[in-house]
C-alpha cells in the first residue's frame, strides 16, 4: 500500500500510460489537466505530454489515501495486524479509523467530492478536463456518483492503472453521466 510515498512507475507503468497518451490523443481534445501532486502522478503526467499538450495544475486533493504510520505494508500484512482498518473485517467503521498521522476512507472520500465539485463548477460547456488520480480516489468518487456507501466503493468496485474513466457534465441540470468505467482497452 503505496499512499503517498515518492514510489516510481514500474516499467510496466511507463509503458501502460504511454499507451493511455496516444488512446486519449486519438479519442479527446483535452484543454486541461488536473492531477494528483504524488511523485508518480507527477511521472504519468510527464509521460502522457508527450502525447497532449495542455495546461497541468498539480493537486493534492486528487492525492491517495494518506495511510500515515502504516504505508508500504502489504494488504495482506495491513488486514492480519491492523484488522481494525479491513474494511471486510470492521466495515464502515474502519471507513472512518485514521491511522496514525494518517487519514481516514471518510476523509479521502470528502476532500475527493469537495473537489470534484470545485472541478465541476469550474468548467466550462465544452471543456474536456482529464483528471490524473490513483485508484481510491476514483473508486470513491464513482462511489459517490452511483449513490454507495464507502464500504461498497471500495470493495464492490476494482479500477485497474491506466484505465479510461469518462463523465460527461449537464451544464445546465448539473447532472453527471458516467460514460465509460474502469476501461483499460488501450492497454
Amino acid at each position: 500500500m503505496q499512499g503517498w510515498a515518492p514510489a516510481p512507475l514500474t516499467d510496466r507503468g511507463r509503458e501502460q500510460t504511454g499507451r493511455l497518451g496516444a488512446a486519449l490523443t486519438e479519442a479527446y481534445d483535452i484543454d486541461r489537466i488536473l492531477s494528483s501532486d504524488l511523485s508518480r502522478t507527477e511521472e504519468t503526467v510527464a509521460i502522457l505530454l508527450e502525447h497532449l499538450d495542455a495546461p497541468v495544475t498539480f493537486e493534492p486533493a486528487w492525492r491517495e489515501r494518506d495511510l500515515g504510520v502504516h504505508q508500504g505494508l502489504g494488504i495482506d500484512e495491513m488486514s492480519e495486524r491492523f484488522p481494525e482498518y479491513d474494511l471486510v473485517e470492521s466495515g464502515p467503521d474502519a471507513a472512518r479509523r485514521r491511522p496514525e498521522s494518517g487519514e481516514s476512507l471518510a476523509d479521502v472520500r470528502e476532500r475527493v467530492v469537495e473537489q470534484w465539485e470545485t472541478t465541476l463548477e469550474e468548467c466550462e460547456s465544452r471543456e474536456t478536463v482529464l483528471v490524473v488520480t490513483h485508484g481510491g480516489p476514483i473508486r470513491l468518487l464513482l462511489g459517490h456518483l452511483k449513490g454507495l456507501d464507502i464500504v461498497e466503493s471500495i470493495l464492490e468496485q476494482s479500477q485497474g492503472n491506466c484505465s479510461i474513466n469518462e463523465f460527461e457534465l449537464d451544464h445546465e441540470t448539473g447532472a453527471v453521466r458516467i460514460v465509460r468505467e474502469n476501461d483499460p482497452g488501450h492497454r
